[in-house]
Formats: structure tokens, sequence, C-alpha cells
């Protein structure tokens, strides 16, 4: 058990999409453990557009628990890392963790991350020793935290999760961030390079089924990519110069029939594929910088990433973002 230090302020933020029924069980288990291990702590309960009665048991759970639990409600459905994002400028304590509403992320696991925090490291990721997802869920998976390594630029990326300690002063490196592109951890990179990673427990869904689907992984996985890295764009570029440079070689052979043979090559198979090749590489270059001038339109729409509808809270007043 870990012990009760000073420095023992913890801000959990937990992202809420139609997990109605599983909240008061939730609850329940982290005021046990967080009354155990710290001497000062919150609750922080983002609800992202849920269609169910996600709000009203937020409401209700924060008269039962006053002076532990606060409930923001987002305007509508933003995503889970933007919620998380509402939820960490929410936070006012030294740490902040943060994890899923469906009981997936053990609370009794919380001590394993700050005690590989107190190690020295700024974040630390609750990496399962097992994950319970399909193989389409862990192919979507292997590609997101692919694109999250390089849009990151650390060996840590393949361990992320959402289930994360951190300090708070970390969070001071994107305070100013305002895009409906959100990536919580590559956001975290801005502020610090000292990542850990420790692995826990992965229990199943204690109701219903997951929210996130391999076309949403997938979608996520781009916006990574295109959001907060070059590689797109440096691989748009290599491959720019292969097909240069196999173009030059296509017309080295077609120079050298032609002297040798004083022939030319055979004529609409070669030089349609020649075409189909050529075109093909052009589209998928002018797609990948289309995909880049969109972030930059929206950014400079100055979207909010997210906007709060109300708050259910014992003190807390969020802004938008």
């Amino acid at each position: 058990m870990l012990q009760r230090t000073p420095e023992t302020s913890l801000s959990v933020v937990i992202p809420v999409y139609n997990s109605a029924s599983i909240l008061p069980e939730l609850l329940c288990q982290l005021t046990a453990l967080l009354s155990s291990i710290a001497v000062d702590f919150e609750i922080i309960l983002v609800n992202d557009g849920s269609t169910d009665d996600s709000w009203e048991v937020i409401c209700s759970l924060a008269r039962k628990y006053p002076n532990m639990l606060s409930g923001i409600n987002m305007m509508r459905n933003y995503g889970q890392h933007n919620a998380l994002l509402c939820g960490i400028r929410a936070a006012g304590k030294e740490l902040i963790i943060t994890m899923d509403d469906d009981l997936q992320h053990p609370p009794e696991e919380i001590q394993l991350l700050l005690e590989k925090l107190r190690e020295g490291y700024d974040v630390v990721y609750g990496t399962p020793r097992e994950e319970q997802h399909g193989i389409w869920r862990d192919l979507a998976s292997y590609v997101t935290k692919t694109a999250l390594k390089g849009a990151m630029g650390a060996d840590t990326a393949r361990r992320a999760s959402a289930f994360r300690a951190f300090r708070c002063q970390v969070r001071d490196a994107f305070a100013d961030y305002r895009s409906p592109y959100v990536c919580i951890d590559v956001l975290l990179t801005w502020g610090t390079t000292r990542f850990a990673f420790v692995y826990v427990r992965h229990d199943p869904r204690a109701v219903g089924n997951s929210n996130y689907t391999f076309k949403k992984l997938l979608v996520h996985a781009l916006t990574m990519m295109t959001g907060f890295s070059v590689m797109p764009l440096q691989v748009a570029s290599v491959m720019g110069f292969v097909f240069a440079l196999f173009g030059c070689l296509i017309l080295g052979y077609v120079v050298i029939r032609y002297l040798l043979e004083g022939g030319s090559a055979p004529g609409f198979p070669f030089l349609a594929s020649i075409i189909s090749i050529f075109s093909g590489a052009q589209l998928l270059a002018i797609g990948i910088i289309g995909e880049y001038l969109a972030r930059m339109h929206f950014r400079m729409m100055e979207r909010p990433s997210y906007v709060v509808q109300q708050n259910a809270s014992y003190h807390s007043e969020v802004k938008n973002g």
C-alpha cells in the first residue's frame, strides 16, 4: 500500500460517455482508494455529450460527494482527448491522473503509477499486461501507437494508454493550445521528455462495448500524423524523389533502346502504366498536403477545443478551451 505523504495531492480526470450505469461503482472504488493514499484529492468527471443519463448521474454524485467530485458538461461530443484537455485544465492538484470511465482501469493500480512517478519521471503510463480486444481493434491500436511514436518522437509511445499520471507543471506547455484537433499524449511531450510506463491490470469493460471503433482509431492516427508531425510530408518528399528517379531510369531505358535497336518501347500499355504510377503518386502527395492545409484552415478559424455547457461542482469554474 502506498503511504500517504504531504505531496500526495491528486486530481483524477475521467472523460464520460454513455456510462451512467458504471459511474456509481467507479466513484465508490475511487473515493475509497484515494482517501487512503492522498491527503488531498479531487475527481473531475467530464461529460462528453453523452446520450444517456450520464450528466444526471454526475450531478447526483456531486451532491453525494460535495468535497471530492466536480462535473463538467460539454455542449456536445468533442472526443475523448478534447474532454481530457478540459478536465486537465480544471485540475487543481499537484499530480493528475487520467483514466477511462468503464472500470477497465482498476483504481487500485493508481498506486503503481504514483510509485513510478516518484522515481523522478514527469509522465507515467499504465500499460495493460493483456488487452481485452479483438483482432481489428488490436490492429487499429498498433497503427495508432505507431503514428503516436512518430508524432511524439519517443519510444514510450508504444506503451501509451489512457491510464496516465503526470505532474501538473507539464500542462503549462500547452496552456494556450487552441485547436479542434487534440492529442494529449503529444501535448505532454511539449512539456517534458521524462516518460515511463508500468504494467497494470486491465479488466474487461463492466457494461456495454467500447466506443472506440476501428474507424475512429484510424482517424485518430491520421489526426496525430498530420496534426502533430511532419512525417507524412517527409514521406511524400521521399516518394517524389523515388518516382523522379524511376522516371529518369525509364527515360534512360527509352533512349538506350532507341540507340541500340532503332525502335521505341511498346506504346500504349507502357505509357499508360507510367502515367498511372506517376498520377497516383501525385494525387497521394496532394492529398497529404491537403490534410495539412485543412488543419491550418481550422486552426486559423480558432475553433475551440471544447465548449462547456454547465458545471456540477462545489468550487470549480471552468473556461471554454
